[in-house]
């Protein structure tokens, strides 16, 4: 997909289509009102969440506002660094998404605005008066875990008796004493209005997030990424940012970051290697001349074959089969530069350029050349990925073939919303307790809500009021909360079941193109006897972390 093509609109596949689960997974995020400091649960050993702490609580941010506001920026933001591709999931959908989260908290926030302009800065120091109030609740609560419910609720009780008596008996007369009851009073119907207010914005996000993981028809709406005149430069931005996301995640560039293997396709767990001399079938005849890229190529269209087979028994799903160019970087990189220049369009790097590097940039610095066949699985929770690379160097051909696999998205992502409830004990059976259901946005919440609706508009302010998420760079959506998929019995075997088909067939197709040329391949076909049977029974293990 060029960046320039025209678009109609965001393309968004609704829920239903239970190939996109991890797609939804992570888009559910952006709907989700749970503490942000979640978010370190879902990290793993390589890629690791920054929650920048803020000045003051009241200002903090819950997870789905602070997940969609830093996706949305690093995504879509101007001068942004490249991404990862996101394999088996939509990165597009998930930030339009986070889009649609962000314009209902947007439309809740200025009718918020409303609210506090009316009842909180017409009658300013009541307000400021309410949110000590409110504050002082909130250190209470850290200081003292245990009673800070008791705590939190005597210290309101007894300001709101202060405030009935000072209403009763007012020290002042005439205007100023009508302000001071406004002071006391308008703040209290605020809130009222702003928690109907809060209410409803909840229920649709949480509806929302509960429908992604449903798999109900749930789809982002997001209107101001269609432009409807010329002069619309706001959305035009917007629909090109949308449009080079998804170029970018079309790339055919990826990059290899030592132990933590190739971003985005996970860790090396096997590889396999034959390797042995071109010596001629008849010792009278010279080898026909033969480049690296002639025996990829034959692998390459054996290897689209690979869903076909002699019985009916469902077998493996048509693969992906792509040629990768790969970049190293170093392990701990926190930014990734993308191939450029002449050979590269649309951030695809063109033919021409891989068939060059496959065949001349086989030792020593520089890019590498490798053929993969990739399996997306389980509704994309699993890839699989089989990569494949040919090296001649003297008399030597070596056959490499690696096994990649990133596992599903973090059960925290998968975590459907639950009402607030809360256990009490009961009132004549003191040794039992039962549950009872609290409100949908409690009262800390909607003040919270209701001091940051002012300030949305400046997001610099409010993060620094109150804090941000900070995303694992180098940046991609699946692999940064992926978990590993060796915990899951029949994920690790889809893994290993693939390995041992796909050395076959390369083994077969090379030796084929080695035959054809005039190549001995006695040798050829008893390493890769033994390589077969080595992989009847494989067992993941850590093949980037070498023991040296």
């Amino acid at each position: 997909m060029s960046i320039g093509t025209e678009w109609d609109g965001p393309q968004v596949p609704i829920a239903g289509d239970g190939s996109q689960a991890a797609t939804y997974a992570l888009a559910s995020a952006a709907y989700r009102d749970s503490p942000m400091e979640e978010i370190k649960k879902a990290d793993n050993d390589w890629h690791q969440s920054t929650v920048k702490s803020g000045r003051i609580s009241l200002f903090k941010p819950n997870l789905g506002e602070a997940f969609s506001r830093a996706v949305v920026d690093r995504m879509l933001g101007s001068g942004r660094k490249p991404l990862i591709q996101s394999f088996g999931s939509e990165p597009q959908v998930v930030v339009e998404h986070c889009l649609a989260a962000n314009n209902i908290r947007r439309t809740r926030d200025n009718q918020l605005s409303t609210v506090m302009v009316l009842c909180g800065l017409l009658v300013l120091p009541g307000l400021l008066l309410w949110l000590l109030v409110f504050q002082l609740r909130t250190f209470m609560a850290k200081r003292d875990a245990k009673r800070a419910g008791a705590l939190a609720t005597a210290l309101l009780v007894a300001v709101g008796v202060v405030a009935l008596i000072f209403l009763i008996r007012m020290p002042f007369t005439g205007f100023w004493a009508w302000y001071a009851r406004a002071s006391v009073v308008l703040p209290v119907l605020g809130w009222f209005w702003a928690r109907r207010i809060c209410e409803r914005a909840a229920k649709d996000l949480r509806a929302r997030w509960d429908g992604l993981l449903s798999g109900t028809s749930v789809g982002a709406k997001v209107p101001e990424a269609v432009p409807s005149s010329p002069g619309e430069t706001a959305a035009e931005q917007l629909r090109q940012s949308l449009a080079r996301l998804s170029a970018e995640q079309q790339s055919n560039s990826v990059f290899y970051a030592g132990p933590k293997g190739i971003l985005g396709m996970g860790t090396r767990w096997g590889s396999w290697q034959l390797a042995e001399d071109l010596l001629p079938a008849d010792p009278t005849r010279e080898i026909h001349p033969f480049r690296s890229w002639d025996v990829i190529r034959a692998i390459h269209d054996q290897l689209r074959m690979l869903e076909r087979g002699p019985l009916n028994t469902g077998g493996f799903p048509k693969p992906s089969v792509r040629h990768w160019i790969v970049t190293p970087i170093g392990e701990n990189a926190k930014a990734v530069s993308r191939p450029d220049g002449a050979d590269v369009e649309a951030f695809q790097v063109k033919p021409h350029a891989i068939q060059e590097i496959c065949n001349k940039q086989q030792f020593g610095s520089g890019n590498r050349h490798y053929l993969g066949v990739q399996w997306t699985l389980w509704d994309g929770q699993l890839i699989i990925t089989m990569l494949i690379t040919v090296t001649v160097l003297h008399q030597t051909l070596r056959i490499e073939v690696t096994g990649h696999a990133l596992g599903p998205v973090h059960s925290l992502f998968t975590s459907k919303p639950s009402a607030p409830t809360k256990e009490v004990t009961k009132s004549f059976k003191p040794w039992e307790t039962r549950s009872i259901k609290l409100p949908l946005v409690g009262t800390d919440e909607v003040v919270r809500l209701a001091v940051r609706a002012p300030l949305t508009w400046y997001p610099p302010a409010l993060n620094w009021l109150g804090g941000s998420l900070g995303l694992p760079e180098p940046f991609g959506l699946r692999h940064a909360w992926a978990d590993k998929p060796w915990r899951h019995r029949f994920m690790a075997d889809d893994a290993l079941r693939a390995a041992a088909p796909v050395l076959r067939v390369v083994h077969t197709a090379a030796i084929r193109v080695l035959e054809e040329h005039g190549v001995n391949t006695d040798k050829f076909g008893a390493r890769s006897a033994f390589l077969s049977s080595s992989a009847q029974d494989p067992s993941p293990r850590k093949a980037d972390l070498y023991d040296a």
